[in-house]
């Protein structure tokens, strides 16, 4: 999987699909969760968008943590793997 992009308006990929695509490189099948369970993706584009500081919002999908901020998403630990991620 390619490195997250940093976000503006214009150019954003869409988050729900960049974090089911990290979710994926990590071994999780889109299938096997719920992420409307995890997080409300659609608030979480709301409030990186609206925001002026650095905000970083952190979450659990199966034993991935996820942290996602303005520049991307990026894994912080995977229990399945038991290591944190670099």
């Amino acid at each position: 999987m390619a490195p997250s992009t940093p976000r503006d308006s214009d150019t954003s990929p869409d988050l729900l699909v960049e974090i089911v695509e990290t979710l994926e490189a990590h071994g999780l099948a889109s299938e096997s969760y719920q992420l409307h369970d995890a997080v409300d993706v659609e608030a979480l584009e709301q409030l990186l968008a609206s925001s002026t500081d650095d905000v970083e919002v952190r979450f659990t999908v199966e034993g991935i943590q996820l942290a996602v901020t303005h520049d991307g998403v990026d894994v912080l630990f995977d229990e399945r793997a038991g290591v944190p991620d670099q």
